[in-house]
């Protein structure tokens, strides 16, 4: 093997080093799209069971008074849903922005081309987007803890 081969080997060894931490960093996001995902799928679920129990009254008058009694529920889970929506967008672009640092890593190793401004940019954005996508999460926890404890007040005052 000559020397030209060994550094270009180990170059691209440590290339790969280099990129296993923002790997390990989309892993961690893909983890958090799931629960984002499934929040999103149980909002959505809830917003059917009210839509086909207004949908399923027998009268117009007991769709109306279905749809009074709903209309805030309704509203407190669009909120929700589209929070969460936010928050996976946010986090969709994390993993987006994380793929393009590993990929620009890469080709600058590839292409010989000076680009730790450009990556380290890319990372602050990656990092700024995820942390946007944890506030909105840590909203959709404020926002449901929320309602159960008004639930929860209700009913008491209720007894």
């Amino acid at each position: 093997m000559s020397v030209d081969s060994v550094n270009t080997v180990n170059t691209v060894a440590q290339l790969i080093q280099l990129a296993v931490a923002p790997v390990f960093l989309l892993a961690g996001v893909a983890g958090l799209l799931n629960v984002f995902t499934g929040r999103l799928s149980r909002i959505i679920d809830k917003l059917e069971k009210i839509d086909n129990f207004i949908g399923n009254q027998k009268t117009n008058e007991d769709e109306q008074k279905a749809k009074e009694k709903f209309k805030d529920r309704r509203r407190f889970l669009i909120n929700r849903m589209r929070n969460i929506n936010y928050s996976i967008f946010f986090c969709t672009s994390t993993g987006l922005l994380i793929a393009m640092v590993i990929v620009t890593m890469f080709l600058s190793a590839m292409f010989k081309f000076e680009d730790s401004l450009f990556i380290a940019s890319l990372f602050i954005v990656a990092m700024l987007s995820f942390i946007l996508s944890l506030i909105l999460f840590l909203r959709e926890i404020y926002y449901t803890t929320s309602f159960i404890n008004k639930k929860k007040t209700t009913l008491k005052n209720k007894g």
